[in-house]
């Protein structure tokens, strides 16, 4: 009984150089394949991680988001503020315990920026949560030649912040690091010059 001649296996068009370093840029440039690589970097306390699974799985991630689940950022942001939390408390403790000065500040001061991220990060959940109520206004084009009035209401009201900015006062003048009134006096006014005058 004769037997059957193998297939030659099919051969993959060889890859030149520059088809390579094309490859290699648009990998380079996928957000998925950056956020892997950092990942795969500080995620070792679980393991030895895949770089290609790693994209895979934050691309279903990249995918809920584009159709509009947010259930899972919200729930990282959650994580997040609890491990700045826990970042807060640890420098904190260890600020009390110092002996000298410049190590309590170094310690308080990273302290207080964990807070102050974990804070951050507790306003952008909320924001995501309750996102803010935009008011459109009323467009009015005139497409005639006439002269048009429009009228949306009432000014908005002045914010905190616009009330606390101090306008500068023309009789201070800075001298050597602090505000002094202008103590110097006016100058004489300067007399008519009659080859000026109005012509007749």
């Amino acid at each position: 009984m004769a037997t059957k001649p193998k297939k030659a296996a099919a051969k993959l068009p060889a890859i030149t150089d520059k088809e390579k370093t094309e490859h290699l840029a648009k990998v380079t440039l996928l957000p998925s394949a950056n956020a892997a690589t950092v990942v795969a970097d500080y995620a070792k306390a679980f393991g030895e991680q895949d770089i290609n699974a790693l994209v895979v799985e934050l691309r279903t991630k990249f995918d809920q988001v584009e159709g509009g689940d947010l259930q899972h950022c919200e729930a990282m942001l959650v994580g997040q503020a609890h491990a700045l939390q826990s970042i807060f408390v640890n420098l904190a403790r260890r600020a009390v315990n110092q002996e000298y000065l410049k190590n309590y500040e170094t310690f308080l001061r990273l302290a207080l920026k964990a807070q102050n991220q974990s804070r951050m990060t507790l306003e952008t959940l909320a924001t995501i949560k309750n996102p803010p109520v935009v008011f459109a206004k009323q467009a009015n084009i005139n497409h005639g030649n006439g002269n048009q009035q429009v009228n949306n209401g009432t000014p908005a009201p002045t914010t905190h912040a616009e009330k606390n900015i101090t306008q500068p006062n023309e009789l201070l003048e800075v001298q050597h690091g602090s505000e002094t009134l202008d103590t110097r006096t006016a100058g004489a006014a300067i007399g008519k010059n009659p080859a000026m005058a109005t012509v007749g």
